[in-house]
């Protein structure tokens, strides 16, 4: 017996009716498979740590430009009717 004869023989004979399980098995069409491709593809660590920190540092800067539009508001003196100063933050309509 050569060595390839060998390595066949120590082999699993394949199953008829075995498939592989989950969708990577089941019989889609390449559109299917065009459109939802993560349910194909071997999930790539490293690129899956690079998503989530970017997606955490673009939440994290929407965060801070909504603190410093909320410090930034704009604070004027106003004149009650009885003559008395106070300090008010400017408000919008839509408040």
């Amino acid at each position: 017996m050569s060595d390839k004869e060998a390595g066949k023989a120590s082999e699993a004979p394949a199953e008829k009716g075995y498939r592989t399980p989950g969708l990577r098995g089941a019989q889609t069409t390449t559109l299917f498979r065009a459109v939802n491709p993560e349910l194909f593809i071997k999930p790539n660590k490293p690129m899956m740590a690079f998503g989530l920190i970017t997606i955490t540092l673009c939440v994290g800067y929407l965060g801070y430009m909504h603190a410093m539009k909320e410090n930034d508001q704009q604070i004027y003196e106003a004149i009650d009717s009885e003559g008395e100063r106070y300090t008010r933050r400017r408000t919008s309509k839509w408040d």
